[in-house]
């Protein structure tokens, strides 16, 4: 199994390098890690008395991985999770925050472990984690993927703005469809057509 280096060095290479897209609410992102994160963290790498997009711009590789690891993994308590949790929640959590945690939570409520729903990994939480993977544990792992992927997709209905990273310009599947997947079994990963269906409806 990976160690969290290795997963945060894989973070990263998927969130490629320094992007500022007016329709993305994260503003300025280098290799995933966000100008409000940097701001947050009190990141000064320029050492200008502010932190902004040049601070986002001089980031590096092996600075982001460190931030990843230490602030959203080993913070947030990503680690007292089932070790097969590990890759995709922490996965989602830098791409969507505390919404990662809820999702999980809503799924283990769905599996009939009732838990707060309040993005916060605490003891009923890891405790409820480890009861659902002791009860499922050939089937968790692809149902947050899954979950995940309805998260996208439930965004990208109410967020006409993000439909571009979950639908490609061809009507093909978009970033985050494919990086949900990622995380799931090839079984359970729509075809082309059932992901054109899903996006139908989208102008």
């Amino acid at each position: 199994m990976q160690n969290v280096t290795q997963l945060a060095q894989e973070i990263v290479a998927r969130e490629g390098g320094y992007v500022d897209d007016p329709d993305d609410p994260g503003g300025a992102t280098k290799y995933g890690v966000t100008v409000d994160t940097m701001r947050r963290l009190g990141l000064d790498l320029t050492n200008d008395g502010r932190v902004d997009r040049e601070d986002v711009r001089v980031l590096t590789r092996a600075h982001a991985v460190s931030i990843f690891v230490e602030h959203y993994f080993r913070g947030p308590r990503i680690d007292r999770l089932p070790a097969p949790l590990h890759a995709t929640v922490f996965d989602m959590y830098v791409n969507a925050g505390a919404n990662g945690i809820k999702i999980l939570q809503r799924l283990l409520g769905d599996m009939r472990v009732p838990v707060t729903v309040d993005g916060v990994i605490g003891p009923e939480t890891i405790a409820a984690a480890k009861q659902a993977m002791a009860a499922a544990p050939d089937h968790l792992v692809d149902a947050y993927g899954i979950a995940r992927r309805n998260y996208y997709y439930d965004l990208a209905d109410r967020r006409p703005a993000s439909r571009k990273y979950a639908r490609r310009r061809d009507g093909g599947k978009g970033g985050w469809i494919t990086r949900a997947e990622a995380f799931i079994s090839a079984k359970y990963r729509l075809t082309d057509a059932q992901h054109r269906a899903r996006v139908a409806q989208w102008v």
